[in-house]
């Protein structure tokens, strides 16, 4: 598979700079991590949750997982992890367990950890398990301007 082309296609109308970063196959972020000899917390990897009202996608550092509770209580919803079916529904263009983090041009309303707003590059799953995107800091704050920012993440 390839960088999915929902993925591809935002990226070239934002006019992001980007590089395509191939690894090995990998199922986990920091199986990924390891394979692309990229710290794992510089991986911007996205889990789809939901609620009565709908899904959201919490973007956090792939050395981190989603705090429920901390994220449940910063939003003031009850929210629980998605199952395979929904995402692969929702992200139908990408392999499963390859979310990218650009939950708005999937439709799905998305966090980000604050985390990930202070580095000098961010890679994320461009929709396989066998390339990362590579972009600038400044460019992926670009990418996720107007998501709201917090602390969503607790450490593996």
């Amino acid at each position: 598979m390839t960088v999915a082309v929902s993925v591809t296609n935002a990226l070239t109308e934002s006019q992001t700079e980007y590089e395509v970063v191939p690894h090995p196959k990998t199922y986990s972020s920091i199986e990924t991590a390891n394979a692309a000899h990229v710290a794992d917390d510089h991986i911007a990897k996205g889990v789809l949750l939901k609620d009565d009202t709908g899904y959201l996608l919490a973007v956090i550092p792939a050395s981190q997982w989603v705090d429920l509770d901390r994220t449940k209580e910063e939003l003031g919803r009850d929210l629980q992890l998605a199952s395979e079916d929904e995402i692969e529904r929702l992200f139908s263009d990408c392999s499963l367990g390859a979310i990218p983090p650009l939950g708005d041009i999937y439709g799905v309303e998305t966090v980000m950890d604050e985390a990930l707003t202070s580095l000098a590059s961010v890679y994320f799953e461009g929709g396989d398990h066998e390339q990362l995107i590579r972009v600038s800091g400044e460019q992926f704050k670009r990418l996720m301007k107007g998501v709201r920012h917090g602390h969503f993440g607790g450490e593996i």
